[in-house]
């Protein structure tokens, strides 16, 4: 438990909600910022690599369903949510950057 500092009570701390809401978009923000680095991997290793446009996004996909599901697990263990609970935030979590990865990655 973090202890208040001067002058401040819990009602100044976020709540749980407003907790779960931030860390969820600062995973999206984190699957985008990877979906964008493996468009950008693309593009550069193009001229060396041609296969590349169909192999970076699969990997991307596998590491990101790692990562995706590493969240959810530690949703459910340490967290305390059940897994049906959960389930919803990792397909949030995982579709949208994937399929940015994705989206026109044959051209």
């Amino acid at each position: 438990m973090i202890s208040p500092r001067a002058g401040e009570t819990p009602a100044d701390y976020p709540s749980a909600e407003e907790v779960l809401a931030m860390r969820t978009l600062l995973f999206l923000a984190t699957g985008f910022l990877l979906a964008g680095l493996c468009r950008l991997l693309v593009r550069l290793s193009l001229p060396v690599y041609p296969p590349a446009p169909g192999i970076f996004p699969i990997l991307f996909s596998v590491l990101w369903f790692g990562l995706a599901a590493a969240n959810m697990i530690l949703g459910v263990t340490r967290a305390g949510y059940s897994v049906l609970e959960e389930l919803p935030i990792f397909l949030l979590i995982f579709f949208p950057p994937v399929l940015v990865a994705l989206w026109r990655s044959d051209k």
